[in-house]
């Protein structure tokens, strides 16, 4: 009997809903909006005016995965750092500017890819629209029209009470109006709120309103595990509707664990090609192996490797088989011992022992395979312990 290969699919077998018809613009060689995939994107750490260490992290961040990366520019030294910073980075730079006005400016100049402003916290902004659409437009740089609940504008929190949905909403699509009194349309939207809910209405009711493409974060979203939470639920919520061109992921944490999570969530909802993803069983009383320390073990030892490839590690004869079965490679366990899978057909038994030893092996092999095959480029085995 000839086994089936069911393997783990590049693309989704049909889209959750088709993506909202937003323009497109780009930033810097980046596709934001229209057709192009939802991008990841993660904000720099460093002091901006440390080069040296600022371009480090980029470095970093591109390594894991990032596509756009925005840095802060909150002081004169910062601006003056921004020419070499967005000339030797891999990837585009969006300036970040709150308060100053003339750092727009500086950041256009500088070739930043994109600037990111939040009109409620910057002064007299709505009087340099004009100053700031002729430059940005000439330099073919986008603007990122950039609303916080924390930061929102006086005059609406007065009009609606706290930051609601509707006060995000209208603080944005009031910066748009000024620009396009310009003629100026280059620009992508985000209206950030702390509270997952909240953010989902306001960018619900923007993408009802506007066609710009939207950059979908969740502020202030608190540590690691809590933030994780919150983005994937809000994320997942909109895009699953089709709303969102470009993600950040906000943790109180070292950036590149927002990258992390960023593509896991696009991975997850078949918007981006899944690469390494491990299917384990959370195990219960039938378990006769101990599945959590496999799985970890499992984890750890492919760290680092590139390449799309659903692994199962299960841990009894339940449901044991037919996941490792469906997966590219896997284990089904029980008795101290654990069939090896390999797409879909059992290759070999092994102890408990030499579990995590054989699934590396055949891990890497299967890697290989996909190189020489050509489904893969580069090495795919980039970091792997």
């Amino acid at each position: 009997m000839t086994a089936i290969q069911l393997g783990m699919p590049s693309v989704p077998a049909r889209p959750l809903t088709p993506r909202r018809k937003s323009r497109q613009i780009m930033v810097g060689n980046v596709a934001v909006g229209g057709d192009a995939p939802v991008s990841v994107q993660s904000m720099t750490t460093t002091l901006t005016s440390d080069v040296n260490a600022t371009l480090q992290q980029i470095a970093e961040l591109t390594a894991s995965g990032c596509q756009i990366v925005r840095v802060a520019v909150p002081s004169q030294d910062d601006a003056d750092a921004l020419p070499a910073i967005a000339r030797k980075s891999q990837i585009p730079v969006i300036a970040d500017i709150h308060f100053q006005p003339k750092y727009v400016f500086a950041a256009i100049d500088a070739g930043c890819a994109a600037v990111r402003v939040n009109p409620g916290n910057i002064k007299q902004f709505d009087d340099k629209i004009a100053e700031i659409a002729k430059a940005a437009s000439a330099a073919g740089t986008p603007i990122r029209i950039g609303v916080n609940a924390g930061s929102l504008d006086k005059r609406l929190l007065a009009k609606h009470g706290r930051a609601t949905p509707e006060a995000l909403v209208e603080s944005a699509l009031w910066e748009c109006s000024l620009f396009e009194e310009h003629d100026f349309r280059d620009i992508k939207i985000s209206v950030k709120h702390n509270d997952p809910v909240v953010m989902i209405e306001a960018y619900r009711l923007l993408a009802e309103r506007c066609d710009y493409p939207l950059h979908l974060g969740v502020t202030e979203a608190g540590p690691a595990f809590q933030g994780t939470i919150k983005s994937a639920v809000a994320f997942g919520a909109l895009l699953a509707q089709g709303i969102g061109d470009t993600i950040r992921v906000s943790l109180s944490a070292p950036p590149v664990e927002e990258i992390k999570v960023g593509n896991q969530i696009l991975e997850s909802l078949g918007l981006r090609q899944r690469g390494l993803e491990i299917v384990s069983c959370p195990s219960c009383g039938r378990a006769q192996v101990d599945v959590y320390k496999l799985a970890e073990e499992v984890t750890a030892g492919l760290d680092g490797l590139k390449v799309p490839l659903r692994v199962a590690v299960m841990g009894c004869v339940v449901n044991g088989p037919g996941e490792a079965r469906e997966a590219d490679l896997g284990v089904a366990s029980g008795n101290g011992k654990g069939q090896i899978f390999v797409k879909g057909e059992v290759i070999k038994t092994v102890p408990e022992s030499k579990i995590v030893e054989t699934l590396i092996e055949e891990a890497l092999k299967l890697a290989e395979q996909m190189q020489a095959d050509g489904v893969i480029s580069g090495d795919p085995i980039v970091d792997i312990a």
